[in-house]
């Protein structure tokens, strides 16, 4: 190798150097560590003490971390298949040639840009179980008031306002994918289509959906990864109750690392979140490659 050559690449590694350190401090160095306190008890500030596999055996048995597992497996459940279907539907209805079609795709783009903090108090505002104009107009529709839902504030209707919040707040981000995908579909297939006699909805099954595929796996995979580390939408609206009947995953981290100072423990268990998304998402990928190879 020549030295022109050599210099040439320690050009290159400086410029990558600020962005590896970077990684390796703030990324890999605490993946690492957080693998080493999954197989300890530490509590942020005393020794820490090896104990194998002892808090893994543990897990099985904590009914906290059950239900967390549970309520984290039903929300991605619920917001996967409902923000897809929404955000296809919107993209479908905004791709077309129609009235004020930026301002529409604007609105409902918004959510998602918008403060969580700012949304999630309005949200929390327009489904007030006294005074929201959600219930109000339930009212209107002729619903007692004893009939009325309490929303988040009930442990049987909290999860799916926390759902629904998440699906108007994601929508828009995945419209925008899913407009993008359209948009990439050649006018030729649906004139070719159109020749054979296919109306509006064959046209939608047999050419939109199959083009969409590869849009489609995308949006499913990130929308899973999202879901199963969830915690923003439920430390604003629900703050993992009524009782533990929104608590997810991440936020059982989040109280047992800082508010319980179990650090291994709660290590334990983001490995036990990290190996489920991966195995999810190993899952999707092989459900992909064997469609795409049919």
């Amino acid at each position: 190798m020549t030295s022109r050559r050599i210099k040439e690449n320690l050009v290159a590694y400086s410029f990558i150097l600020p962005n590896f350190l970077g990684f390796m401090i703030f990324t890999l160095g605490p993946i690492i560590f957080a693998v080493y306190l999954a197989f300890t008890t530490w509590n942020g500030s005393g020794p820490i003490t090896f104990v194998g596999f002892k808090n893994f055996k543990n897990l099985f048995t904590d009914k906290l971390f059950l239900t967390a597992l549970k309520n984290t497996l039903v929300y991605c459940a619920a917001v996967v298949p409902l923000t897809v279907v929404a955000s296809l539907f919107l993209a479908t209805m905004l791709n077309q040639k129609i009235f004020a079609r930026n301002f529409f795709r604007t609105v409902n783009f918004f959510p998602y840009v918008a403060s969580l903090v700012a949304v999630a108090v309005v949200w929390n505002m327009i489904f007030n179980p006294a005074k929201g104009p959600v219930n109000q107009l339930l009212m209107l529709f002729g619903v007692p008031e004893t009939a009325l839902p309490r929303w988040a504030a009930d442990k049987n209707w909290a999860m799916f306002t926390v759902v629904l919040f998440s699906v108007w707040k994601n929508t828009g981000y995945y419209m925008i994918i899913y407009l993008a995908g359209l948009q990439g579909i050649s006018a030729q297939l649906y004139e070719a289509a159109t020749l054979d006699g296919s109306n509006k909805w064959q046209q939608f099954k047999y050419v939109t959906l199959p083009q969409l595929r590869p849009t489609t796996f995308f949006v499913i995979v990130m929308l899973t990864i999202q879901s199963f580390k969830v915690y923003d939408q439920i430390y604003m609206i629900t703050q993992g109750g009524p009782g533990s009947s929104t608590l997810v995953l991440v936020y059982h981290i989040y109280n047992t690392a800082f508010i319980d100072w179990e650090l291994g423990y709660a290590s334990a268990v983001a490995m036990i979140l990290f190996l489920l998304v991966l195995v999810v998402t190993l899952i999707q990928f092989h459900g992909e490659k064997k469609y795409a190879n049919d």
